[in-house]
């Protein structure tokens, strides 16, 4: 079992940045392959970016792909999501996760997110 809790949300106007953390209570973190996904009110849930165990490979949605970074520090058990040049779309609370089998797997553990509003 791995807990995971999201922090770093928080309301920004559009064009600046937020970083996101996620840190996991269990050393084992090193194992497993990180994603971070969002919920937009009435809308479902959407995949944003993940991150290798190694963190050696990344992958982005298009929608965030050259705004969003995603990664990790093993040594701190923690998964980051810096956020450049928000847009109200981004709007959304933010969840991070964990997937034993790998970056494009089944995620087995989930944060209880954090919200990101982006206004205009």
């Amino acid at each position: 079992q791995v807990q995971l809790v999201e922090s770093g949300g928080g309301l920004v106007q559009a064009g600046g940045s937020l970083r996101l953390s996620c840190a996991a209570s269990r050393r084992t973190f090193r194992n497993y392959a990180m994603g971070w996904f969002r919920q937009a009110p009435g809308k479902e849930r959407e995949f944003v970016a993940a991150i290798s165990s190694s963190g050696g490979n990344t992958y982005y949605a298009d929608s965030v792909k050259g705004r969003f970074t995603i990664s990790r520090d093993n040594a701190k058990t923690t998964v980051y999501l810096q956020m450049n040049s928000l847009k109200p779309e981004d709007t959304a609370v933010y969840y991070c996760a964990a997937s034993v089998v790998g970056i494009a797997g089944k995620y087995d553990y989930w944060g209880q997110g954090t919200q990101v509003t982006v206004s205009s």
